[in-house]
């Protein structure tokens, strides 16, 4: 009977696929983690922990330290400590350092993919296949400008600034980690990062990879916690220099709170991606960027394409093509290599999708997910589309940093960037066309920080990313991010 029923499946669906579990057990995962302070794992002061949880089963993967006040202080001073070593180091000396520590995670990326996707909830595919080349990608990126800072453009001889104070957020940990601590050890700072409360763990696997480097003592710490811990962090007088990758109201907090102390600072925050689709742009294609922009990592990405801008003659074409498409996507465990979606990286996260989406139907617009079957333990959320929607919808103005796209119309090139630019954050946008010269045009008057021209989400450490208006200000990646970590 078993092997009727697998006979009638595959003759319904001759593309069915087979489960395809990556192994968890290529990572060891310790019961406990302290914090790494000066080349060292400790205790908290004060003794406190928290758990960092598997989103898409609810296990407890380990219990971490929570930082406080001293352990911030503590972490600082060696930073301090290491500082007038690490800073006159030549150049071509601290750059073995980020080389060796790039061969690493390539020697290591296994572990890091499995790790990153239990810890995270995304799919194995892309923590495999993106994000952990990508970060080890930025390392030997900025390893190359370490002896060569004097032609970046920043003056004869520029300097370092002194302690980064990093904070880095859960929806790429081990990538947001890259694109910090690369740049700032390569510019002759050190640093002081706190990962995410949710997903520490491969930043505390990153704190192993700085040991097999021989990296010296104190050049990387890392301190995990809460708001409280980078708050702290942030305060601290010791520290030079913030960066902070999150949410926009927790941004406007760090500018708060830094104004007047003559703190640098970079901004990378939210955003409300338009993706626009003209009606001379070859549809298949336009329907994967739109997939690509805002179901990659399930929406948790602050640069996704969450707005679908359609001009109004093609609109019934790629909206049908688009819901055709979605019926492919497979959400289920993320360890499985077929898997599309994974879950949601937090309960708290979860809510807020809810809760959001519930106001779009409320406010009058229509809603549309795939047929599937989520599972029963773990966070999840369906891919969902929004049709009907206007300017004036909540779901057309909020980042809701979910699996779900809210789908406009417009008739014109002008209307599409009014429509485009009509909202309070400026990070990303895309355009699909088969003429260049539309591409050019509407990408100059786009408010964004990157715009993508008939792909999305792309990425290379060579080039800058950074936001507009409430998107955050400074640029990380391509020779832009070093200056930053200057004093120029």
């Amino acid at each position: 009977m078993a092997s009727e029923n697998v006979s009638e499946t595959a003759s319904a669906n001759p593309f069915a696929y087979a489960p395809a579990p990556e192994s968890r057990s290529v990572v060891d995962i310790a019961p406990s983690y302290g914090l790494f302070i000066d080349g060292e794992f400790a205790e908290a002061a004060d003794g406190r922990a928290f758990k960092s949880v598997s989103p898409s089963t609810e296990e407890v993967l380990s219990e971490v330290a929570q930082g406080g006040e001293d352990d911030v202080d503590r972490a600082v001073k060696a930073a301090r400590k290491a500082f007038e070593k690490w800073s006159v180091l030549p150049g071509a000396e601290r750059a073995k350092y980020l080389f060796r520590i790039a061969r690493i995670i390539q020697e290591r990326s296994r572990e890091l993919a499995v790790l990153e996707t239990l810890d995270n909830g995304k799919p194995i595919k892309e923590t495999r296949d993106t994000d952990i080349p990508l970060a080890a990608a930025h390392f030997f990126y900025y390893a190359g400008w370490a002896d060569k800072l004097g032609h970046a453009g920043y003056g004869t001889d520029p300097r370092a600034l002194g302690v980064a104070g990093q904070i880095i957020p859960w929806n790429f940990p081990l990538l947001m980690l890259a694109w910090k601590i690369a740049p700032a050890l390569a510019t002759g700072n050190t640093v002081v990062l706190k990962p995410a409360e949710t997903t520490p763990l491969s930043a505390l696997f990153f704190a192993d990879i700085c040991r097999q480097a021989g990296l010296p003592r104190g050049v990387v710490n890392i301190v995990t916690g809460d708001g409280t811990t980078g708050a702290a962090l942030v305060g601290h007088p010791g520290v030079d220099k913030v960066a902070f990758t999150g949410s926009t109201a927790v941004g406007k907090a760090i500018a708060r709170q830094i104004a007047g102390t003559g703190k640098r600072a970079t901004l990378e925050l939210g955003g409300k991606g338009a993706n626009i689709v003209f009606d001379d742009a070859p549809v298949d294609q336009a329907v994967e960027g739109i997939v690509t922009g805002i179901f990659f990592n399930q929406g948790q990405v602050c640069c996704a394409g969450s707005r679908l801008l359609v001009q109004e003659s093609v609109h019934d074409e790629v909206l049908d093509a688009l819901k055709r498409r979605l019926t492919t996507l497979r959400v289920g465990d993320p360890l499985d290599k077929n898997t599309d979606l994974g879950a949601i990286n937090s309960v708290e996260q979860l809510a807020r999708i809810k809760a959001l989406t519930d106001a779009g139907e409320a406010e009058g617009a229509e809603r549309w997910s795939p047929a599937c079957e989520l599972p029963s333990s773990g966070y999840w959320f369906a891919p969902t589309v929004f049709s009907n929607v206007t300017q004036a919808h909540t779901i057309a103005r909020d980042e809701i940093f979910g699996p779900v796209l809210s789908v406009l119309t417009f008739r014109t090139p002008d209307e599409a960037v009014a429509k485009a630019n009509n909202t309070q954050y400026g990070l990303s946008a895309g355009i699909w066309t088969e003429k260049g010269s539309r591409i050019l045009a509407v990408a100059n008057k786009l408010r964004a920080g990157v715009v993508w021209a008939n792909t999305f989400n792309k990425f290379d450490p060579t080039s800058p990313f950074g936001g507009y208006k409430e998107s955050g200000y400074g640029r990380e990646g391509g020779r832009h991010g070093l200056e930053a970590y200057l004093d120029v």
